[in-house]
This record gives C-alpha cells, structure tokens and sequence, in this order.
C-alpha cells in the first residue's frame, strides 16, 4: 500500500499517571491525531509509541550516552515487557486505539558491548536504549518480534482488516514475510491474524 512518513512533534512524558498501556496508547494517539492535521479527508493516519518496563519502571528514549549505559546495564541478563501503543485516525479524528505488550529478554551485556553499540548512536532514538534488531535482545516465537522494533504488524493487520475503521483494499497478513525476514516460524502472529497454523 502506499505510504507517508509524517514526523510529528509531540512530548512524550513518561510521568503521567497512566498504565504502560494507557500511556502509550495516549502517546501513539497524541502522535495519529498530530499526524491527522496535515492528512487528507480520507488518508487513515496511525500513530505509534513504545516504552519499555523493567520492575515496573517505565523507560523511554534516553536522553543522553549516560542515561542509555544506565538503561543498558539496568535491562542487561533480564526480562522486560516492551509496550507499544497503536493509534489509528480516520478522517482527522481518533478511530480506536490499542497496546500490544511483549516479553523480552536481554542478553547480559559487557561493558565493551555496551560502549559499541553507544558508538553506533541510534540509541538515542530507542525506548530502553536498544533495538532489537541488532541482537541485544530476545523473543520466543510465541511472542511479537515486531512490537519490540515498534510496530506490531500482525495486530495492525488484525484490526485493519477487520474493516470496522475504514476500507483498504489488498491488505495481506505480514506473518510469511515476517517469518522469511526473521528466519523464524512465529506462533503468534497466525493466531493474531485469524490464520489455521
């Protein structure tokens, strides 16, 4: 389908007192309904926002090579959940928005590894301080691998087709394409997307 990447510039305070879930379902929607304005009258515009959680403490983008280290050294050898909130705006007016949550689990990192891939600098612009492309972390199959990187394709997919929000032509579940990229065989994303296994 064609798109457009619309930067949006929209605080994102971690401080607020809403769930994980709340909260990035308030961010993704504050960046969709930002987004909407400059939209046409029948664009569907989505809006998204990831924060991380570790003993219930939320992490979002570092703001700084020392925040990061800290993030990196605090989620290293652990578990955490990964948030995202997905917003979906139709008409210049938020449609219905929703969070996917996903267990994740660090590799232990040595401070040699951190320090490389501070080096890299995308950290800066990753909720935890990481991105899960590049191997620091870890999802079994049953879990969302996509939600992680910041887009949960099969449950976007799953309520997009639906067509409760608006009508989009050829849409296709992402689980084949998504099993080839990762070199995997997802457990989740049949079920998410309404798919016999």
């Amino acid at each position: 389908m064609p798109f457009v990447v619309r930067p949006t510039d929209v605080d994102e305070p971690l401080d607020l007192p809403l769930s994980p879930e709340d909260l990035a379902t308030h961010l993704a929607a504050s960046k969709a309904l930002s987004g909407a304005r400059h939209a046409e009258a029948d664009e569907v515009v989505l809006g998204f926002d990831t924060v991380v959680v570790l003993d219930g403490a939320l992490m979002g983008k570092p703001a700084s090579d020392d925040e990061a280290r800290s993030m990196l050294f605090s989620l290293s050898g652990r578990h955490h959940q990964v948030v995202t909130g997905v917003a979906i705006a139709v008409g210049g007016a938020l449609a219905h928005s929703f969070a996917v949550t996903t267990d994740v689990e660090m590799r232990t990192l040595t401070p040699d590894e951190v320090e490389q891939w501070i080096a890299r600098g995308e950290h800066l612009g990753c909720a935890g301080a990481y991105n899960i492309e590049h191997h620091l972390a870890r999802v079994t199959d049953d879990e969302c691998f996509q939600n992680v990187a910041g887009l949960p394709l099969c449950h976007l997919y799953a309520e997009l087709a639906s067509g409760r929000l608006a009508r989009l032509p050829g849409l296709t579940p992402p689980v084949a394409r998504c099993d080839a990229a990762l070199g995997r065989a997802c457990t989740l994303g049949p079920r998410v997307c309404g798919i016999m296994p």
